[in-house]
Formats: C-alpha cells, sequence, structure tokens
C-alpha cells in the first residue's frame, strides 16, 4: 500500500498556487469597473494608495500605484464613494486577493459636483456670467414664453401667480423635458424657436425641485451657451432656493422659485391702479392749473386791449374833461354863494344906516352880477366843447378803425401780435383780419417783398 500521497499526484507550493491563482484571476477577468466606499485609506512615504472598498456586506482590497495615485482631482478619505477602474490580481507575498487600480473618480453626486465647478469656472472665465451683459427685465410684457414640463407642479403656480398680479399678460406653454439625458437637446431647441419666433417679450425656463442628477440638465454646456445667446431676457427658475444649476448664472434673472419668478415677471394690477390713479390725479391738477393761468393771462390782455381801444382812449378823456368842468362849475357857484353872501351883508348894513342911494347902486350890481358870471359859464362850458370834439376828430384821423373803414384790415397773431412786416408771418401761419364790420380767419400761403 502506497502512504506517500505526493508520489502519485501534483504538490504544489504556496509559491506555485498563488501564481497560478493570480493568472486564473487575470486571464478570466477583464478590466473591470468597481463602485464603493472608500475605508482604511493608507499613502505610506512610496506615494502608493492602498484602501479597501467595501458595501454592505463584503470589501474588497486595493491599490492604486504612484504615479497615478499623484494625478487623482480629490482626496481619498474614508466614507468617499468612489467609481475604479482596474484588474483583478493576487498579491502571491501574501496570498491575497485584490483590485490593482489605473483610475478612479467620485461617484454619485461627488462626481457630479466636480464636473459642475469645473465647467462653472470655465463659462464663468469666458464671461458668460458676467453682470454687464445681462439684459434688463421689461416692464410691462405682453406675452410670456414658459419652457417646463405642462404637467409639473412648477407650471401650475407660475399660471396661478401671473393670473392674480397681471390677468392681461398672455402666456403660452412651451413643453419640453426638464430631466434625462434628451432635456437638454430639446430645451435649446424650443429656446431657438422661441427667440426666432419674435412672439416673446420675455422667456421663463423652470421646473420643480429634486436632487443634483435631477437637475443636470440645466448644467448643459451648450444649454449655457444657447440662453447667452439668446436676444431676449431669459428668466430661470430650477427647483428650490436652495438648489443652483449653471442655467441660473447664465440667465438674465435667477428666482428661488418657479412663483418667485412670476412675481417678478409681472407688476401687480394693484400698483397699476393705484399708479393710474396718481397720473389722473397729477394731470387733472396740471390742467386745473393751466386753465386758471390761461384765464388769467387772457384777463390781463383784454384789460391791455380795451385800454389800446380809441373809443376806450376818447371815453377816458371825456370822463376827465366833464370832470374838470364839473370841478368849474362848482367852483363858480361857490364863489356866487360868497358873492351872495357878501351882498345880502352889505344889504343888511345899508338897509341899517338908511343910505337908499348906495343900495340903489349895489342892487343894481348884484341885478347885473348874475347875467354876466352865467354868460361867463356858458362861454367856457363852449369852448371846452369844441377843444373835447376837436380831440375827437384828431384821435378818430389816427385812428386804426378809421383806416379799416377805409377798406384796410388790421391783421393779428392768435396771440395778439400785429402784422406790420411780411416777416412777422410765415407760410402756413393762421390769422385775424379785422375789418370795418367784423372779423375774417385767414392763413398765410406765401410771401413777397
Amino acid at each position: 500500500m502506497n502512504t506517500n500521497p505526493a508520489r502519485d499526484r501534483e504538490v504544489l507550493t504556496p509559491s506555485q498556487l498563488n501564481t497560478l491563482a493570480r493568472d486564473l484571476l487575470e486571464d478570466t477577468f477583464p478590466l473591470i469597473w468597481v463602485e464603493g466606499e472608500l475605508s482604511g485609506v493608507s499613502r505610506p512615504g512610496s506615494g502608493h494608495l492602498y484602501f479597501n472598498l467595501k458595501d454592505a456586506r463584503a470589501q474588497v482590497k486595493c491599490a492604486l500605484f504612484k504615479p497615478k495615485s499623484t494625478w487623482l482631482k480629490f482626496v481619498p478619505r474614508d466614507g468617499l464613494r468612489v467609481l475604479a477602474r482596474g484588474r483583478l490580481t493576487v498579491y502571491e507575498a501574501r496570498g491575497e486577493y485584490q483590485l490593482v487600480l489605473d483610475h478612479m473618480e467620485e461617484a454619485g453626486e461627488g462626481a457630479l459636483r466636480r464636473a459642475f465647478d469645473e465647467l462653472r469656472n470655465k463659462l464663468a472665465a469666458e464671461g458668460l456670467f458676467a453682470t454687464d451683459r445681462k439684459r434688463p427685465l421689461p416692464a410691462h410684457p405682453r406675452r410670456i414664453g414658459v419652457l417646463t414640463s405642462p404637467s409639473g407642479a412648477a407650471v401650475r403656480d407660475v399660471l396661478s401667480v401671473l393670473a392674480r398680479r397681471y390677468p392681461l399678460i398672455e402666456v403660452d406653454i412651451l413643453p419640453v423635458l426638464v430631466q434625462g439625458v434628451g432635456a437638454p437637446a430639446q430645451i435649446i431647441s424650443m429656446l431657438r424657436r422661441a427667440v426666432a419666433s419674435g412672439r416673446y417679450d420675455v422667456l421663463l425656463l423652470t421646473r420643480g425641485g429634486g436632487s443634483l442628477e435631477d437637475l443636470w440638465a440645466f448644467n448643459d454646456e451648450q444649454l449655457v451657451r444657447a440662453i447667452a445667446a439668446a436676444t431676449i431676457p431669459v428668466v430661470a427658475a430650477i427647483g428650490h432656493e436652495t438648489d443652483f444649476s449653471l442655467v441660473d448664472f447664465v440667465a438674465d434673472l435667477r428666482a428661488p422659485t418657479p412663483s418667485a419668478a412670476a412675481e417678478l415677471l409681472v407688476p401687480s394690477q394693484e400698483d397699476i391702479s393705484r399708479h393710474l390713479g396718481s397720473l389722473f390725479a397729477r394731470l387733472a391738477n396740471l390742467q386745473r392749473q393751466r386753465l386758471r393761468s390761461a384765464i388769467q393771462r387772457a384777463d390781463r390782455a383784454s384789460i391791455r386791449l380795451h385800454g389800446l381801444r380809441p373809443q376806450a382812449r376818447l371815453a377816458l378823456l371825456c370822463q376827465r374833461q366833464a370832470e374838470g368842468l364839473r370841478r368849474l362849475a362848482a367852483a363858480w357857484r361857490r364863489r356866487l354863494d360868497h358873492e351872495h353872501a357878501r351882498l345880502r351883508h352889505a344889504d343888511a348894513v345899508l338897509r341899517s344906516a338908511h343910505p337908499q342911494r348906495r343900495l340903489e347902486r349895489l342892487r343894481e350890481r348884484i341885478d347885473g352880477l348874475g347875467p354876466r358870471t352865467q354868460a361867463g359859464i356858458t362861454r367856457r362850458l363852449a369852448a371846452e366843447a369844441l377843444r373835447l370834439r376837436a380831440l375827437a376828430r384828431s384821435l378818430h384821423t389816427v385812428s386804426p378803425l378809421a383806416t379799416v373803414a377805409r377798406g384796410y384790415a388790421i391783421l393779428q397773431h392768435d396771440d395778439g401780435r400785429i402784422v406790420r412786416s411780411v416777416l412777422d408771418a410765415a407760410p402756413g401761419d393762421p390769422l385775424d383780419a379785422r375789418l370795418s364790420d367784423g372779423h375774417l380767419r385767414v392763413r398765410v400761403e406765401g410771401s413777397s417783398g
């Protein structure tokens, strides 16, 4: 009986076994991707990186050798979720199964966040997010185009706020995908069509909240460039107040929520009503002030015109002459009363002294004084009347009304200025022609001189 089993079978050493296992693994498994959580991260002085990739039930040893370990764009740390690419092998010295990596990146939201930051820095360096290139929103838009999902909650919020604040606004829903691989291309196409149509005063790009992956369509580089190239203002309201996308940075205005965007896009009808009421009050007050001023100017002009009329000047002169005659007659009456008083006094004296002859002479003088005084007054009144008639004839001779009566006319502008030369009127000016029996409205057709 053979008691040595090594004589009938091949016996391997640990080194040979590990070598066979390594060859088997490397030949069986091609380059593979593994996603997991980092644990036991270690970087010795050699610069290599050693760690475990684990999930809820298992882990695998991994190594990332220098210089690839220095090319990482993030700092590996325990608990960080990564996506690694490498080959399965066996570390023969210890007989340990491990994954030797040639590439590793952050997985999930971490990788997206890094890509987001890189693209944001790139576009910012090109000036796409600069404040001075943003377009102002119209104060009173007539038509708004809303690029969003027609079945989402965001569009209902936007329509509700717009109807409450500004019912006159016209709103077109431009349906697009707001999530997924095909969303950016569809949004770009709809955006360009809306701009080219010329129908809209402003565009609103909106959707509700979600994770970074859900909102990733709004971080598309081509979409950002399409918004920057748009010729009308674009408002972005993507997600919640704490959510940010690259579209928010390039848009002409970023609103924290879809409802807030609708508030910012249109004015309030209550504010417009108050403003219109204020404008109407100011207009009415201005009209009243201008009307009062015009009435005052017309009154002053009427007074001046009335004072310049020959009839008014003649009436004033006659009034002054009549006042002078009344004062003269009153003076004569006072003088006659004084003389009568003196005569009565003298008569009383004479009666007391009985100088009969002297009394008779005085009575004769008194009897003759009355007719002479009356004759003097009559002559003075006649002379003043002749002088007044001469003045009236002189005024009538120089009066423009006398010239008008001879077949001439007085031309005046609407503001009362007299046309004395062809230079005082221009073709097309309306004029007032005053004739002896009325007025004519005329218009200047031309001039010659």
